[in-house]
């Protein structure tokens, strides 16, 4: 599977990036065949979250073994210094590992939670103390909604983040306000040499209707044929500047879409647009938020 470089991190990471979220609510067993599936494409790039149900505790036993081949990230969704705090430890604790690769600031949204994580006393100096005392190799941020990429981009203008992680599928980005917020994060992208990865690569509509046969882990609707699924993740992965998109949360899905990130090839400009010319049967997955 391809690489590519999580900017000035220089950890080449594959462009599929395994959203460990898949492992929330899952047996041992069942993580056990799916980060097995994992290792079998070469995948190098690992992220996690504290909020992520049991997916820490489900990667444990396979740090002995793997912990040196993979560049690992996790999240805290804390907003306060001390909040932060306890949850990267409990990170630590339930990776069984006493150093991450990344942290990331988890679902930073709005203005309004970026001055709060920001504030002293904020989530941020926690991470960056962690970071001092060599917990952590990086710090990032992540985001969802349609404000993302204006949201991640102040916050680049206000602390040398490392990574964003923010939103990017053909839906989205038939959207002008949404293409015009995600170009200017590039730019910002580009000038710091950040690491940028993204999320909803496959997601074809918002949250599962109220008693809808919810067939999928996922909290949005996903596409879920190989061929809908390969022409999404190559319209991800043809933007260049993107390291790689983080896998759906379901471990069903995780098969064709390891499948589509190995046998992604760029798309052409005329390609792409007609991919962007089918949004209209589709919605973002952040309606109703």
């Amino acid at each position: 599977m391809e690489k590519r470089r999580l900017g000035r991190l220089n950890h080449e990471s594959t462009v599929a990036i395994f959203g460990a979220c898949a492992l929330g609510n899952v047996t041992q067993e069942e993580a056990d065949r799916t980060i097995e599936r994992c290792l079998q494409y070469g995948i190098n790039h690992f992220d996690v979250a504290r909020s992520y149900g049991e997916a820490e505790v489900r990667l444990k036993p396979w740090m002995p073994r793997i912990r040196q081949q993979i560049f690992l990230a996790t999240k805290t969704g804390e907003r306060t210094e001390a909040g932060a705090r306890r949850e990267l430890e409990e990170s630590l604790q339930r990776l069984g590992v006493d150093y991450l690769d990344l942290i990331q600031l988890h679902a930073v949204t709005s203005f309004d939670e970026l001055d709060q994580v920001m504030r002293p006393g904020g989530a941020l100096q926690a991470v960056v103390r962690a970071k001092e005392e060599g917990l952590v190799g990086a710090i990032g941020i992540t985001g969802h909604g349609h404000m993302a990429p204006r949201v991640h981009r102040e916050a680049l203008r206000r602390y040398p983040f490392d990574t964003v992680l923010t939103p990017l599928n053909f839906v989205l980005e038939a959207d002008d306000q949404y293409r015009r917020d995600y170009e200017a994060l590039v730019d910002e992208v580009k000038r710091q040499d950040v690491g940028l990865m993204t999320i909803k690569a496959i997601a074809r509509g918002p949250q599962w209707p109220e008693g809808a046969d919810r067939r999928y882990n996922t909290w949005y609707q996903p596409f879920d044929t190989q061929e809908a699924i390969q022409e999404a993740v190559s319209y991800v992965l043809t933007h260049p500047e993107i390291t790689g998109f983080a896998t759906a949360c379901d471990v069903h899905l995780l098969p064709m879409v390891l499948y589509a990130a190995e046998h992604y090839r760029p798309l052409s400009p005329a390609e792409a647009e007609a991919v962007r010319q089918k949004a209209h049967l589709y919605a973002s997955p952040f309606v109703g938020m």
